[in-house]
C-alpha cells in the first residue's frame, strides 16, 4: 500500500515520512499542492494524508481533486490548532477525519488503519452494490451464491494490479462482463477499453485485425490502420476465446505482451504500447498446449492470475436474482412495467440444466418479457432453447466435453452426485437422515454435498 504524503515543512514531512516508512507503508511525498495533484492524477494511492494549508493549492482543492479521481480514496487532514473549524468543512466534503498538529504518531497509525479498513470493507462487495456500480460505470454481476462470491472476490484483489488475467469458464457465462470489471476496478478505469473476439475473425485477418498495417504494405492498403494493441494503449484489451488464436499469431502477441512493442504489417517502425491484456477461453488451454495447437510460453504468460467463472448450473442459488434482473431489464426496454416472475415461473426456471448458461437465461427471459399476458410471467412463457426434457436428470446432453477424460468424467461425477442428491431429498420430504439413509452415506457427508450444490 502507499500513501501519499503532502507537506511544505521539510523536516515535518521527512519525520512522518520515516515514521510511515516503518510502519511498512510505501510512500510518496510532495512539497506543495500542485506536485500532489500531479501525483495523483498519475498513479492511484491507498490513502492520502495532507496538509490543509500549502502554497499553491490547498489540502481541501487536493481533497476535490482525489474525490473526484476515485471516491474510495481516503483523505486524511493535518491541521494546526487554528484551523479546526476549517478541518471539519474537509470532513463535510468528504475527508475520512482530520489529524491536529503536532502529530500525535500513534494515532495517526490508527486513524491510517480505520481508513484502510474502511475502504477495504467498502470495496468488499463493489461487485454486487447496485448504487457503486453506477456511480463507476462497474457491469451489473448479480449474485450471492459462494461461487460468484469467490469470482467477485479475486477480481477485486487482482483488478488494481498490471497483473495478465485469464478467465476460463463455458460458453455464456459471462466473462466480458468479468473482463469489464477487472478494467472499471483498476487505475485504467477512464483509459480504452478494446474487445476482440479472436474466434470471429478468420485466421488470415487476425494480425491486421490486432496490429494493424501501413498503406500500400498489400493489395487494397490504401490507408494505414491501426491496431486493437495500439487503440488500447494505456487501456485494457480484451482477448475472447484466445484458444481460437492461430498459431501463426501467438508469437506476435507473446511479444506485446512482453515487451509492449510490436510492428504493424509491411510497416518498419517499432510501436509501443501499455495495454493490459484480459483473456478468456471455454477451452482447455493445456489441452491445447499438449497437442501444439497452442504455445507453451503464452499459455504461462497469460495464466499470471486465472480465474474460473462457474456454469450456471453450479450456482443455482442466483438463478432467480438473475432471472429478476433481465425480467427488470426488458420490461423498461419493451414498456412492460411491472412485470413480475411468478412463483412458478421461477421453479420452472430452477428446474433446467441451462446448458447455454447466463446467455441462454437471458435470452430466455426477453422472450418470455414479450409473451407474457397479464402482469406476470408463467411457465408457459418460458420458452427453453433445449428440449424441456433435457434438464439436470439428463446432464450428459448439457455436459462440458472440453478438456481431458478425466476432466469430463469429473463433471460427470458431480452433475450425477447431485442430481441423485436431489432426488433423495426430494423422495424423503427434504429428511436429511432419511435421504442420507436412501444414499447410503453418512449424514455429514450428505450436509457437506447439499452444501456444495447448494441444494438448501
Amino acid at each position: 500500500m502507499k500513501i501519499l504524503l503532502v507537506e511544505d515543512k521539510d523536516s515535518l514531512r521527512q519525520m512522518l515520512s520515516t515514521a510511515i516508512k516503518k510502519a511498512g507503508y510505501a510512500v510518496d511525498e510532495a512539497s506543495d499542492g500542485n506536485i500532489a495533484v500531479e501525483k495523483i492524477k498519475k498513479q492511484p494511492y491507498s490513502l492520502v494524508l495532507t496538509d490543509l494549508r500549502l502554497p499553491t493549492l490547498s489540502g481541501l482543492e487536493i481533497l476535490t481533486t482525489q474525490k473526484e479521481i476515485d471516491p474510495t480514496i481516503p483523505v486524511l487532514i493535518m491541521t494546526a490548532y487554528g484551523t479546526i473549524e476549517e478541518a471539519v468543512q474537509a470532513m463535510k466534503q468528504g475527508a475520512f477525519d482530520f489529524v491536529p498538529k503536532p502529530v500525535d504518531i500513534s494515532h495517526l497509525f490508527l486513524l491510517i488503519e480505520r481508513a484502510l479498513e474502511q475502504r477495504r470493507l467498502l470495496l468488499e462487495n463493489i461487485l454486487l452494490k447496485e448504487e457503486v456500480q453506477r456511480s463507476y460505470g462497474i457491469p451489473k454481476i448479480i449474485g450471492e451464491s459462494p461461487a460468484i462470491q469467490t469470482v467477485s472476490r479475486e477480481i477485486q484483489r487482482v483488478a488494481p494490479t498490471e497483473a495478465t488475467v485469464l478467465l476460463t469458464g463455458e460458453s455464456g457465462t459471462g466473462k466480458e462482463v468479468f473482463s469489464r470489471a477487472v478494467h472499471q476496478l483498476s487505475p485504467r478505469r477512464d483509459k480504452p477499453f478494446v474487445t476482440v473476439n479472436c474466434a470471429a475473425i478468420p485466421a488470415t485477418l487476425i494480425e491486421n485485425e490486432l496490429f494493424g498495417h501501413e498503406k500500400g504494405s498489400y493489395t487494397g492498403a490504401f490507408t494505414r490502420k491501426i491496431g486493437k494493441f495500439e487503440l488500447a494503449d494505456q487501456g485494457t484489451i480484451f482477448l475472447d476465446e484466445i484458444g481460437e488464436l492461430h498459431l501463426s499469431v501467438q508469437a506476435k502477441v507473446l511479444r506485446v505482451i512482453e515487451e509492449q512493442c510490436f510492428e504493424r504489417i509491411g510497416g518498419l517502425e517499432t510501436i509501443r504500447v501499455n495495454a493490459r491484456v484480459v483473456a478468456a477461453t471455454n477451452r482447455n488451454l493445456q489441452d491445447l498446449v499438449g497437442k501444439k495447437e497452442f504455445r507453451e510460453d503464452l499459455f504461462f504468460r497469460l495464466s499470471v492470475f486465472p480465474i474460473h467463472i462457474p456454469p450456471l448450473r453450479e450456482r443455482m442459488s442466483d438463478i432467480r436474482p438473475l432471472a429478476q434482473f433481465f425480467v427488470d431489464k426488458f420490461s423498461r426496454e419493451l414498456h412492460r412495467q411491472g412485470l413480475q416472475l411468478s412463483p412458478e415461473a421461477a421453479r420452472s426456471l430452477e428446474e433446467y440444466s441451462w446448458p447455454g448458461n447466463v446467455r441462454e437465461l437471458q435470452n430466455t427471459i426477453e422472450r418470455a418479457v414479450i409473451l407474457a399476458d397479464g402482469k406476470s410471467i408463467q411457465p408457459k412463457d418460458l420458452n427453453f432453447a433445449f428440449e424441456k426434457g433435457k434438464r439436470s436428470d439428463d446432464f450428459v446432453h448439457f455436459l462440458d466435453m472440453s478438456g481431458s477424460l478425466s476432466d469430463v468424467a469429473g463433471r460427470a461425477t458431480r452433475a450425477a452426485e447431485r442430481v441423485k442428491i436431489r432426488q433423495a431429498l426430494e423422495l424423503s420430504n427434504w429428511n436429511k437422515t432419511a435421504a442420507a439413509e436412501m444414499l447410503a452415506v453418512s449424514y455429514k457427508t450428505l450436509l457437506n454435498k447439499v452444501k456444495e450444490f447448494e441444494l438448501e
